[in-house]
C-alpha cells in the first residue's frame, strides 16, 4: 500500500529549508542557480521569471549533476545552491528531493511556486527565457 502523495511530499520535504520568493530572489543575488522546471505552456500562461534557468523536469538531474556528461555549463560542483521553481511548489518539492539524492545537498525549491512570486508582487522577466534542453 502506497504512503500516497501527502506522505511523500512530507519526505521530500524533510530536512529542506525551503525559501520564499523574497528568499529566492536574495539566493540569486548571491549567486544560486535558480531553475525552472514549468512546461512552455505554463510559462507562457504565467510569465518567466527573471535571471533562471529552464530546465525540462524529465532531464534536470542529468542536467545539474557535476558528473554528467550531459550537464549545462553551471553545474560544476555538488556544493552549489540550487532553487527548483515550478507553478505552485510541489513538483518543485519532488524535483529538489532528487537532486538532494544526487549529492547536490543545497538543492531546494521555493515555497508556493510562480503563484507566490505573483501574489508577492515581484517582477516578471520582459526578456526570452534562458531555456537549456
Amino acid at each position: 500500500m502506497s504512503p500516497g502523495i501527502e506522505a511523500l511530499l512530507e519526505q521530500a520535504r524533510s530536512g529542506m529549508i525551503r525559501l520564499t520568493p523574497q528568499e529566492t530572489v536574495q539566493a540569486a543575488a548571491r549567486g544560486a542557480l535558480v531553475i525552472d522546471t514549468r512546461t512552455d505552456g505554463q510559462r507562457r500562461e504565467q510569465g518567466d521569471l527573471p535571471g533562471v534557468i529552464v530546465i525540462d523536469r524529465t532531464v534536470l538531474e542529468w542536467r545539474l549533476d557535476p558528473a554528467s556528461d550531459w550537464r549545462i555549463p553551471e553545474a560544476t560542483s555538488y556544493d552549489m545552491e540550487i532553487v527548483v521553481v515550478c507553478r505552485q511548489g510541489y513538483s518543485s518539492s519532488l524535483a529538489a528531493a532528487s537532486l538532494r539524492a544526487l549529492g547536490l545537498h543545497k538543492a531546494t525549491d521555493m515555497i508556493g511556486g510562480v503563484e507566490a512570486w505573483r501574489s508577492a508582487g515581484l517582477a516578471f522577466s520582459d526578456h526570452p527565457a534562458d531555456v537549456r534542453y
